[in-house]
């Protein structure tokens, strides 16, 4: 057991409370605590504290939070103190090991030079996500500890990283802002560069599969691409053939490119966001498929509803329909009327790809959902996939929450 220091506070669990974090799971909800041992004031977000088990065994370290996660547990087992610079350096070193085992991370393909490189608390850093963009690092802090652990952060980056790093973008400020208790004012933006050049900041080319892309890492969504489903684009460009493709909730067109290049002689990039059909359709000319692309700006449900028919493939990928438990009902009843809708349009003999990235709606729950979708179509289908998240988007036993991605690819009867 640590010595206690006044500098840390010591968080004591009720009996039996720390079986979750033995079996992996990092995060301490509040109702799991039984006492707070300080020397002077209270935790405040972001600060560290030591988790203790009732026997009074050192679980580890973690970052406070004012919400229901009390802590997020960051260093597991028994260090005397929070960890230091080189950890974090450590810690960076292996996340990038990991991807490269698996033919990802900078210097290993030159088919694809994207992924993610730190996946929250499926790397054991819960509050954390670096995506690496052909050397370029966005980095999302979505806790104060996090946000506070920059400094040594960065630097590890830096270090683990080496000459093949040449940009580190933060694109914090949104996420830290809706933090409970917290009224720091962050900004977006570059905070290092290995040159006074910040041009490659605003967009960054990269390579998936070999397609072109060119990734808005401040002004696009998340971190400025989707990388999560490479693996699904990499399948539908196996799939595809010479079929014509419908892809709904396009973005910036990541499945429509994936279409075109598996043979597709016709892909629809449809969006609600007029600037993300227009980046769909800049990707299309670069790659030289203009010809065979069209871009179309609406909402997708009632494009569905307005159709006499549709292609033979069809993909739906919307954004998290819940991203709480009370919104799971409401939720659920819009991915089960946006399939519907769908599979009532399609040919027989089509492939309808579906997702869900609402992490309330497990994989049983969603896949329930679409077969009442068939249901209610009068379709028959038959499931020929069941998909997930890519090597680089990991989840750690013990901690089932981190399987947000879901994935079915149903056959049309």
């Amino acid at each position: 057991m640590p010595e206690p220091s006044p500098s840390y506070p010591y968080v004591h669990l009720h009996p039996g409370k720390e079986k979750s974090l033995l079996r992996g799971h990092p995060w301490v909800f509040s109702g799991a605590i039984q006492r707070i041992e300080v020397d002077d004031a209270a935790p405040s977000p972001g600060d560290w504290v030591c988790v203790m088990s009732s026997q009074g065994q050192a679980l580890g370290w973690g970052h406070w939070g004012a919400g229901s996660i009390a802590v997020r547990l960051v260093a597991s087992g028994t260090l005397n103190a929070p960890p230091q610079a080189d950890w974090w350096e450590e810690r960076i070193a292996e996340c990038l090991a990991v991807r490269q085992s698996v033919g990802l991370g900078p210097g290993t393909s030159s088919e694809t030079d994207c992924c993610r490189l730190v996946h929250g608390e499926g790397d054991g850093l819960s509050g954390l996500v670096v995506d690496w963009y052909a050397g370029m690092a966005v980095v999302q802090t979505h806790s104060m500890g996090m946000h506070r652990a920059w400094p040594d952060l960065s630097a590890g980056l830096r270090a683990a990283l080496g000459d093949s790093l040449d940009l580190i973008v933060n694109k914090s400020a949104s996420l830290i802002a809706k933090l409970p208790g917290v009224d720091e004012q962050v900004a977006d933006g570059v905070v290092w560069s290995s040159s006074d050049d910040h041009e490659g900041s605003a967009q960054r080319p990269v390579l998936e599969h070999g397609i072109r892309y060119e990734v808005s890492p401040i002004d696009g969504q998340k971190t400025g691409f989707f990388l999560d489903q490479r693996d699904s684009r990499g399948l539908l460009m196996q799939c595809v053939g010479n079929r014509a493709v419908l892809n709904a909730f396009s973005y910036t067109g990541g499945f429509s490119l994936a279409a075109l290049k598996g043979g597709s002689p016709h892909v629809i990039s449809l969006d609600a966001s007029e600037k993300a059909v227009q980046a769909a359709c800049h990707h299309a000319e670069i790659n030289g498929y203009k010809d065979q692309h069209e871009g179309i700006q609406g909402d997708v449900l009632t494009y569905l509803r307005k159709c006499d028919s549709l292609p033979p493939i069809v993909i739906l990928d919307p954004p998290a329909y819940a991203k709480s438990r009370s919104a799971r009902h409401k939720a659920v009843q819009g991915y089960k009327r946006l399939n519907a809708e769908a599979l009532k349009k399609m040919p027989q003999g089509g492939l309808l790809w579906t997702y869900s990235c609402s992490q309330v709606v497990d994989a049983q729950l969603f896949e329930d959902t679409i077969v009442a979708a068939a249901v209610e179509s009068g379709r028959q289908v038959r499931i020929l996939r069941r998909l997930g998240q890519p090597a680089d988007h990991p989840t750690r036993a013990g901690h089932p929450e981190a399987r947000y991605l879901k994935g079915l690819v149903l056959h049309i009867g």
